[in-house]
């Protein structure tokens, strides 16, 4: 008896080792979080385990945040650069193996020539802004979120705020799925008073039928900051951004990495676009280049 116990205690331990086997890591993603809007995303994993280091770089013809001017004007002055780092880790799995909830930590890190105004040291860090997240999968396809971002600016030309934010992100294998809504609410616990809103899809279009293939997107995003969210005395102001999105994975050594071209136009209301003055842009329409390269272990 005790025989036949340990073979079938060996026979349910091996199907166990025979079925985490079956998943291919690669084939699964772990979350991803924008720490300007709280916006949920996901990239692909190369590695296993439960601990994923990201990471990613980016170049902009300018920083906007939210539809509104942040510190670098839509030209070829200054090209702030961003470094990002951060990491997913696995809080719990289901049946299949498959992570179903994360704790996501991560931090941008803005960099550019500095202006004249900027005499903190170091003058060329003028952005930091630094999250702590719980992400949820409550239905398959669906991941929630709930997000606590702290931004600051190294070298003193922003204030330091703080923001409490929920999101919401949709990529089931259905209609909807493809067009990968999303949806967040932020408020301030320090900083200015409001609330703000932002719901966005970005349906892909696969290039190629290989696996590896380029993909075209369009990102079409609506905001609006309800009740001061802009600024003192700014009321409720929104914004729409829409354009193109080129993305193509590719192979760096053993790891999995994707390079983003992404094209867009800012459209404000007049008010909002106001408020960029003196140092940003005044007009309502704003083109944003954004050319990226990110990776996730």
């Amino acid at each position: 008896m005790k025989f036949l116990t340990c073979c079938r205690g060996a026979r349910f331990a091996w199907s166990a080792i025979a079925v985490l086997a079956s998943i291919d890591a690669s084939a699964q993603s772990v979350p991803t979080i924008d720490t300007e809007d709280a916006t949920l995303g996901s990239a692909k994993i190369s590695g296993g385990g439960d601990l994923h280091p990201q990471l990613a770089f980016d170049v902009r013809n300018g920083d906007f945040a939210r539809g509104n001017y942040d510190d670098d004007r839509a030209d070829l002055d200054r090209l702030p650069v961003h470094a990002q780092l951060g990491v997913a880790i696995d809080l719990s799995h289901g049946s299949d193996g498959v992570a179903t909830s994360w704790l996501v930590l991560r931090s941008s890190n803005g960099f550019h020539a500095p202006s004249t105004g900027e005499i903190s040291t170091p003058r060329i860090w003028y952005e930091s802004n630094n999250l702590a997240a719980l992400v949820f999968t409550p239905v398959k396809g669906l991941r929630a979120v709930g997000v606590y971002t702290i931004k600051t600016s190294p070298n003193g030309v922003s204030a330091t705020t703080h923001e409490a934010s929920l999101s919401l992100a949709y990529d089931g294998d259905d209609v909807v799925g493809n067009l990968s809504p999303t949806f967040a609410v932020t408020m301030r616990p320090k900083g200015d008073n409001g609330v703000f809103t932002l719901a966005a899809i970005e349906p892909s279009f696969n290039l190629s039928e290989r696996k590896d293939g380029p993909k075209l997107s369009i990102p079409v995003a609506i905001g609006r900051g309800w009740g001061g969210f802009y600024g003192s005395g700014s009321g409720s102001r929104s914004y729409l951004s829409a354009g193109a999105a080129l993305e193509q994975p590719f192979l760096l050594g053993a790891m999995q990495w994707s390079t983003r071209l992404e094209a867009l136009a800012v459209v404000r209301d007049d008010r909002l676009a106001a408020l960029s003055g003196p140092r940003g842009e005044t007009g309502t329409v704003v083109p944003l280049i954004t050319w990226s390269v990110s990776t996730a272990y």
